[in-house]
Order: structure tokens, then sequence, then C-alpha cells
């Protein structure tokens, strides 16, 4: 989730860069791991039948609906059960985690190789990641949809779905900073921006 090639090539390690969301198996593991990832945040925030009810439906059975209609239907679900802060909260704890020993390597290494914030983003390893520094704040943008699963999904009405990412972010800067983090999302391309861009807030001076 940090560097666009990198990203996609951790993400998926097979097939060339405009083939990689064709690949039926791959969409299918995906999938699978949306599914369990949002069962389980659900659950924990509710209890096991709205849990199923959610990824699911009304049959709480697999569904054989297509990526685009299941991500649109199960947001629409959440969003028919949920206020919107818990909205967030169960779909940033819906981050998968795939990769993440990966991107945590880049990371401290720039967090090593720099003595605050400014200078942390203004790495040349940092700003062709996707990190700058604007106005005192730590930015990170993708110039693509990072998510698989909105391949095929021309445009989303909410940001819901994206707080996934969000909460990828979360967890990416906690373990590297050590301290507690919060992400906005400020843009998303799947609602009709340019990029995708978070802010990402340390609770604390990263930097002693």
């Amino acid at each position: 989730m940090i560097h666009v090639n990198f990203y996609q090539e951790q993400y998926f390690k097979m097939g060339k860069k405009q083939n990689i969301y064709k690949d039926q198996k791959v969409m299918f593991d995906i999938r699978k791991i949306q599914e369990q990832a949002i069962y389980g945040a659900v659950k924990a925030a509710s209890n096991d039948k709205t849990a199923k009810k959610i990824v699911f439906g009304d049959n709480e059975k697999y569904s054989l609906e297509d990526n685009p209609s299941w991500v649109t239907n199960t947001m629409r679900r959440l969003e028919e059960t949920f206020d919107p802060a818990s909205l967030k909260k169960i779909r940033m704890n819906c981050q998968c985690g795939y990769g993440m020993d990966e991107k945590l390597i880049l990371v401290k290494e720039l967090m090593e190789s720099s003595s605050d914030l400014e200078e942390f983003a203004n790495q040349e390893k940092a700003r062709a990641a996707g990190l700058s520094y604007i106005d005192g704040e730590l930015h990170l943008q993708f110039p693509f949809c990072p998510c698989p699963m909105l391949a095929g999904v021309d445009k989303l009405d909410t940001n819901t779905w994206c707080q996934c990412t969000t909460g990828y972010s979360k967890v990416l800067f906690e373990r590297t900073f050590g301290c507690d983090v919060d992400v906005e999302l400020l843009k998303s391309i799947k609602m009709g921006d340019d990029i995708c861009l978070m802010k990402i807030i340390p609770s604390e001076s990263v930097w002693q």
C-alpha cells in the first residue's frame, strides 16, 4: 500500500500489472478474505446473526453475486444497520494486513533515516511511495484505486468501503511510529476524485 508497483506486485505477486484484476482465482481468494474480515468485524461490534446477514444477505449463506454487486449490497446492509461512527470503525477493522511486514520494512527504513515528520515524508523513497508533507501534516496518496475488489465498480455512492484502506494505513503507521494514529480519508477515486488521499495523524511527537 505504499509504492504503486510495490503495492501491486506484493499484493498479488503474479501477472503483468494490467492483467492483475482479471485472474478469477485471485479475485475469488480476495473475496473470501473480505467476507471473513467483514464478518469478523461486524460480529465483534454486534453478533453472529447480524454479521451473517451483512455478509451474505437475508439467506445468511454464500452469495453468488459478482464482486461489484456484492460490494454494493454489503455496504448498503452495513449502512442500514450501523451509525456512521460505528461504520467507520467496523470497516477500518476489516483490513486484512496482507503484505504488512514488507511495507513495514520500507516505512521503518524511512523513519530511521529521518529526524522529523517533514524529513520522513520528503525522502525520495517516501515521495515515490506517495507520501507528502503538506502544511505540517503527513499525507499518503495513490494515483489509482488500490482495492482489487473495486476493479469492476465504476463509482461508489459513499466512502464506507474505502475505510478499509484507512484501517490498513492506521495499523501500518502505528506499528512504525509506536503511538496511536488517526487516518482521515480526504479523497477517493471511486467517489469521483482524481486520486485517493489520506491524512496520517500521529497522536504524539514521533521523534523526541
